[in-house]
């Protein structure tokens, strides 16, 4: 068996012919700046040919992927990716139902849990008579505890036997009959969807025009006559009658409007006035498209969400939340953080009988396995109740590496993008040990990384470069961290051996008396916080991951001044008030969530450059006698575009059984537009290869268009230079998604009372990019705005301006602050965890 992973002439992105033997059994670190061709290699090559080569082994078609663009590759193992995108986007996903912990413990508590009676209301302990565990999955129906019954042994009332799904909030037998098991009701918000001083044939109905005017009108009247009671169309809303209203608002099918008309039976067809109400589609289309979250996203905007009244979110119906083992519930279990869940459960042997210990030992066990991975990623500040989709793409890492380090197996490539994404600086060392243990099995772990803890700890290090894009695909330095540190030419070297550094500012600047303050934060962990954010400053909301910080920023701080300044429908988490919101007039939030809507959006349609390089292309003669104006360069619409594919260069073809194939279209020969389109050129090149430029090309091209130069210049100044034009949004990182949100805002004019937040900004920065960012956040705060981050990286604290520490730990033991002032007062904290970090780095 070859001890390396050969690969000669890589040609793909900006690969330039690469030849590297990636030593095996090892942990490896793939460095250099953002664009150098790390990901390239590791996600598109490496991880790729190795999924392609394994499956061709066992005899399976791999039609559809296609082989990799190198001359040779061998040595190459199976090949596991775990990268930063999040997998569980269904409302129904917690941490507890996947990392299968809460699985485990819906065991535990249907086999031993105690009950009051439902008719005597004394103890009614867990019936060990049925022991056999009867597992199912958490998504699918099961007749667990179909109906069987057995006495209370004080009042003899026939009680129902408990299984599994009564646990469960995805089966009947467990969801809350509410909110189905979402924990979470919506509803309608009505201002958005009706003007309440028209009437209806004026236009009421907001997103109604003339023909469903129309057709409406007659479903309302014929309902109105059904029922018998006048309804006048013609009426403002405003003055409707309750029934009026529960008509047009909820339907005739439902109970708001039946309990006017009890005892007569709804009509059976639409001609006859089976109206469904307005509010009630807007629900149904919400419910039916639960895969679709653009189309969900959408119509979030006409909704409300509320924490269901009667589970109060915890999911689950009355009679399983009165369960208990040990005292405590299942729900009372969910909340607790797994560290904390952990402990509790080493307690049970110490209060279980014999009995009870037989039937519970191996699930005790399994528990204690699996919390105990989770702990060691990093994790262990996460409760089970937490909803997935809600997790960060670091969050979501560290919950699958725990699921890898439980599986044992050895001799496979895993290939890690970012793992230390989110982490506190404290927990970093934790994650090293993980990685390390993964190679200790016999594998090969491959990290794409920019932290220097994780390289320097890593046994070999391949630094690509020296730039990004075109002027990068090439290996520039290779071998030990020490080795790679004392090599002419690497940037990462410069950075490891302290050659290059993110320098502290000569003076911080002095707040101006203003401040945005937060009272009474309650939301999730906060406990009851007070505290005030410097206007006209770059702050730096810290603190180990879990301590509160984005519930601080985003769920109240963002919410709140949304609904301050926009009349935005979402509500801010619990706080009792936000001052200081005079000062502002504008508020841009910039997550790592992915850009552009639609999958020909690119990084400059995206940030409004493409206008006015089409605008540059309709001024050229060329294309004034062919009569194409700048609608004609657009491949979003009819006109100058390849009808064959619609502008998108590619066909979609539908494989029975497999997944789809993009193929390049026939017509234009993946050019996108028509040849008399691309016989306008600017400059000598047409509309079609300028898409092909990366944004650094076209600021040299577009240097006399200012409305093109000024945003490809601000792309560049985020360090997105290495980005081609037409690159689309779907394919970028989650720190390169953000950065072109970043530059979208950073091309418009501002007030001076703008206050920006900010995700993580340093999300797969090299340290190079990220001193560029730094001087791009600096020009908004010297501009006269204000800069939130929550971040971890202590480049990026050790340069603000005023420091937020939240803590001490994650999850119920964190939501205090901590520490507050410059960076070097933070330091000075004895409580605070990243003010001894910064101590170290701030000499």
């Amino acid at each position: 068996m070859t001890d390396q992973i050969n690969i000669r002439g890589a040609r793909l992105h900006n690969l330039k012919n690469l030849s590297v033997d990636i030593p095996k059994g090892q942990l490896v670190a793939f460095t250099g700046v953002s664009g150098s061709g790390k990901s390239t290699l590791g996600f598109d090559i490496l991880l790729k040919e190795g999924q392609r080569q394994y499956m061709e082994s066992l005899g399976l078609v791999t039609y559809g992927l296609s082989k990799a663009p190198v001359e040779s590759i061998s040595g190459l193992s199976p090949t596991i990716s775990v990268d930063q995108h999040l997998t569980h986007q269904n409302p129904r996903s917690t941490v507890g139902t996947v990392t299968e912990v809460y699985t485990y413990l819906r065991v535990l508590f249907a086999r031993l849990g105690h009950r009051p009676c439902p008719v005597c209301g004394k103890n009614v302990p867990p019936v060990h008579a049925s022991a056999g565990l009867d597992w199912e999955d958490d998504t699918d129906s099961d007749a667990d505890g179909s109906g069987q019954t057995f006495a209370c042994p004080h009042c003899e009332a026939a009680i129902p036997e408990m299984g599994m799904a009564f646990f469960s909030f995805n089966k009947p037998e467990g969801a809350c009959p509410t909110c189905t098991g979402l924990g979470i009701i919506h509803r309608v918000n009505v201002d958005r969807l009706l003007d309440e001083e028209k009437s209806i044939a004026e236009g009421a109905v907001k997103g109604w025009d003339i023909h469903y005017i129309r057709h409406y009108l007659n479903t309302l009247t014929a309902a109105a006559s059904y029922f018998g009671f006048d309804f006048d169309l013609s009426r403002a809303v405003k003055n409707f009658s309750p029934a009026q209203r529960d008509l047009l608002f909820y339907g005739a099918n439902s109970p708001q409007f039946r309990r006017h008309f009890p005892d007569v039976e709804p009509p059976a067809t639409v001609s006859k006035g089976r109206f469904e109400g307005i509010a009630t589609n807007v629900l149904r289309r919400y419910a039916d498209r639960i895969e679709d979250a653009d189309y969900r996203e959408k119509m979030e905007a006409l909704l409300v969400t509320e924490t269901c009244p009667d589970c109060k979110g915890t999911r689950l119906r009355p009679e399983s939340r009165v369960v208990t083992v040990s005292g405590r519930s299942i729900v009372e279990v969910s909340r607790m953080a797994l560290s904390e869940l952990g402990a509790w459960l080493e307690g049970l042997p110490a209060v279980f009988s014999a009995q009870e210990m037989r039937l519970a030992d191996a699930i005790l066990q399994d528990l204690k396995d699996r919390i105990g991975r989770l702990v060691e990623t990093g994790a262990g500040y996460l409760t089970l109740e937490r909803s997935a989709p809600s997790l960060s793409a670091g969050e979501a890492q560290r919950l699958r590496l725990a699921n890898l380090l439980g599986s044992g197996l050895s001799g496979l490539l895993y290939v890690f993008d970012e793992p230390t994404i989110g982490l506190h600086q404290r927990d970093t060392h934790k994650l090293i040990e993980v990685l390390k243990r993964l190679r200790d099995l016999g594998n090969t772990v491959l990290v794409i990384e920019h932290d220097l803890e994780t390289i320097a700890a890593a046994d070999t290090v391949i630094d690509f470069g020296p730039g990004a894009g075109k002027h990068g695909g090439r290996v520039v330095a290779m071998g030990t961290p020490a080795q790679v540190a004392r090599a002419a030419g690497s940037l990462t070297g410069d950075y490891l051996a302290g050659r290059a550094r993110i320098v502290v500012p000569k003076r911080r600047r002095a707040p101006n008396g203003k401040a945005l303050t937060i009272r009474g934060a309650r939301h999730h962990n906060l406990q009851n916080l007070t505290v005030s954010l410097p206007l006209g400053s770059l702050v730096a909301v810290t603190g180990v991951s879990g301590s509160g910080k984005s519930t601080l920023v985003f769920d109240i701080v963002d919410r709140a001044l949304r609904q301050r300044l926009y009349g935005a429908a979402e509500s801010p988490g619990e706080h009792d008030a936000l001052e200081g919101c005079e000062y502002l007039d504008k508020i841009i939030t910039i997550d790592q969530e992915h850009v552009g809507r639609i999958p020909r959006s690119n990084a400059a349609t995206y940030s409004d450059a493409f206008t006015a390089i089409r605008e540059a292309f309709a001024a050229t003669d060329a294309a004034r006698e062919r009569g194409l104006a700048a609608r004609h360069f657009s491949f979003n619409v009819p006109g100058g575009r390849c009808e064959r594919c619609e502008g998108s260069g590619v066909l979609t073809v539908k494989m029975h059984f497999l997944p789809d194939v993009e193929v390049r279209c026939p017509v234009c020969h993946g050019r996108r537009f028509k040849p008399e389109t691309l016989s306008a050129r600017y400059k000598g090149l047409d509309i079609a290869q300028v898409l092909d430029l990366t944004v650094e090309e076209a600021l040299e091209l577009f240097r006399d268009v200012p409305a093109a130069a000024s945003r490809l210049q601000v792309l560049a100044d985020v360090g997105l230079g290495y980005l081609q034009l037409g690159q689309p949004t779907k394919t970028l990182s989650g720190g390169e998604a953000q950065r072109v949100k970043l530059a979208k805002e950073l091309g418009r004019r501002t007030s001076g009372q703008t206050l920006y937040l900010l995700d993580e900004p340093t999300t797969g920065l090299h340290l190079a990019d990220t001193a560029r960012l730094l001087e791009v956040l600096r020009r908004l705060v010297e501009a006269g705005n204000s800069v939130v981050v929550t971040e971890h990286n202590l480049e990026v604290v050790k340069t603000a301006d005023w420091v937020i520490d939240l803590g001490p730990e994650g999850g119920a033991a964190g939501g205090r602050l901590v520490a507050e002032g410059t960076p070097e007062q933070v330091a000075s904290s004895e409580e605070s965890v990243t003010g001894r970090y910064l101590r170290g780095i701030l000499r």
